[in-house]
């Protein structure tokens, strides 16, 4: 290091060589990677403080990503600024490297929470599409929130009659419209101060709720190029988007998020991501049980018993299918 005073920021966008930082000051600047002054985050003590005889070199450190906290230094001479250190990470959205590779392959850092997003009507909401994203969710050990947005079209009790079974299940839903104001209020708090994950189906309403809930973010959820995204193998891209100003926390846009395919979530550690089946797991006479024609399953005998709900059970099935195809 220069000895200049290290300045504060988060990773908000870009790709390799530049990257833009949101800094402690609130505005946005443009910065390179210095490679020679990554930082391991096992080289920190447990208060976070950096140990310096812990410099790797660029191969050793974790790829920055989308949502990483980290120390800006400017150049000698007006040399532009660059990222002199990674801050540890408290959570991480992450997929394993696709092809077979080892390791996994960050797509977003220091997220708080998922948020699925999904309409009552227009479109047409389908459930086992909302699983395959709170699979991703549970997957990382994220807190997903489900809102189900455009309850003017249908109406409180419609949209909670086919929806409630996720509120048994225990996950927070919140069933809101931007055309009469309601939950919004509600709402406006679980975002507060968070560093959202927002996705779900093109159609349903992000942008016009997150607008209403922050008006002046004008916020463009989904404006990421789907041409990132096109192929199996291709890097998903993020983009972090501020909430007015940080107290009102930020928005992480990730295109492609719902093609649970690019994430390979072991077929063995399915059952983990449904926490109805997870709480039956170790209930089953087998270890290795999947919960299909086992006998002595505890999770069967609750489908049939009607204390596992059947839509979601197939859901399980689908993706326990889709997941050994890919082997």
């Amino acid at each position: 290091m220069t000895g200049h005073a290290l300045l504060s920021g988060v990773v908000v966008g870009g790709t390799g060589g530049v990257w833009r930082v949101r800094t402690e000051h609130g505005d946005t600047i443009e910065a390179s990677l210095r490679g020679r002054l990554k930082k391991s985050n096992a080289g920190r003590r447990a208060d976070g403080s950096l140990r310096r005889d812990t410099v790797l070199s660029a191969s050793k450190t974790s790829k920055l990503a989308v949502g990483d906290d980290v120390l800006l230094e400017e150049g000698e001479r007006g040399g532009g600024w660059a990222i002199a250190e990674i801050l540890p990470r408290r959570s991480k959205l992450a997929r394993r490297v696709p092809g077979g590779g080892q390791g996994e392959r960050i797509v977003a850092a220091n997220v708080d929470q998922v948020v699925v997003m999904f309409a009552a009507a227009k479109p047409e909401p389908h459930r086992r599409m909302l699983d395959r994203f709170l699979v991703i969710a549970e997957s990382n050990e994220l807190t997903p929130r489900i809102v189900i947005n455009k309850v003017d079209l249908v109406g409180d009790d419609a949209a909670r009659e086919r929806f409630n079974v996720y509120e048994r299940i225990g996950y927070a839903v919140h069933y809101t419209s931007v055309k009469d104001g309601r939950a919004l209020d509600e709402l406006r708090s679980v975002f507060s101060g968070r560093r959202s994950v927002v996705t779900g189906p093109s159609g349903v309403g992000k942008s016009s709720l997150l607008n209403a809930l922050f008006p002046g973010s004008n916020l463009r959820v989904g404006a990421i190029s789907e041409s990132v995204n096109k192929g199996r193998h291709t890097t998903v891209g993020a983009a972090m988007l501020p909430l007015l100003t940080e107290a009102d926390g930020y928005v992480i846009d990730t295109p492609g998020l719902r093609e649970i395919g690019l994430w390979s979530v072991p077929a063995a550690e399915l059952d983990r991501c449904f926490p109805e089946i997870r709480g039956l797991r170790d209930q089953c006479r087998f270890a290795d049980c999947r919960h299909m024609a086992e006998p002595d399953c505890a999770v069967t005998n609750a489908v049939r018993g009607g204390t596992i709900d059947a839509e979601r059970y197939d859901s399980y099935v689908k993706l326990l299918s889709e997941l050994a195809e890919e082997r």
